[in-house]
């Protein structure tokens, strides 16, 4: 069997893209590739997505924030944007077979203490999780 291949993309790809691409790797059953970047990289990936997705028993410790440039020549099955600005600042990417647009709240944004900033990231993640989940278990033709 062919391994499909996704690419998230968001602005900064520290959190929303980055919880994307390695819950798409885990949920994905060896059968989907997944890759992330941003329009405007931050350069870090965001501690308390770590600490969110640790939760989960998924380590994105090691992972790095990626420009989207690096990927404009490859070929993906998916593309799906998870944020607004990264919709709308995307590129068409000519390999994409599919492009979905995604948004989800910017866990980045969160404010108060930290434990106050798990709340909101913990939803972030388990609303991309439950999408994700959704479009591997459906017949996916459509936008969803």
């Amino acid at each position: 069997m062919m391994t499909k291949r996704v690419l998230i993309l968001c602005t900064g790809n520290s959190c929303r893209s980055q919880m994307a691409e390695a819950l798409w790797e885990a949920l994905g059953n060896g059968e989907w590739e997944s890759e992330s970047a941003g329009s405007k990289p931050s350069g870090y990936v965001h501690p308390l997505a770590i600490r969110a997705m640790s939760e989960l028993d998924i380590d994105i410790s090691a992972n790095t924030s990626k420009l989207l440039d690096q990927f404009q020549e490859q070929s993906f099955d998916l593309v799906v944007t998870v944020c607004d600005n990264a919709k709308e600042s995307c590129p068409v990417f000519s390999g994409a077979k599919q492009t979905f647009h995604w948004p989800f709240d910017d866990p980045a944004d969160a404010t108060g203490s930290d434990d106050e900033k798990m709340v909101f990231f913990r939803r972030v993640r388990d609303e991309i999780k439950e999408k994700i989940q959704y479009y591997l278990t459906t017949d996916h033709k459509g936008e969803i």
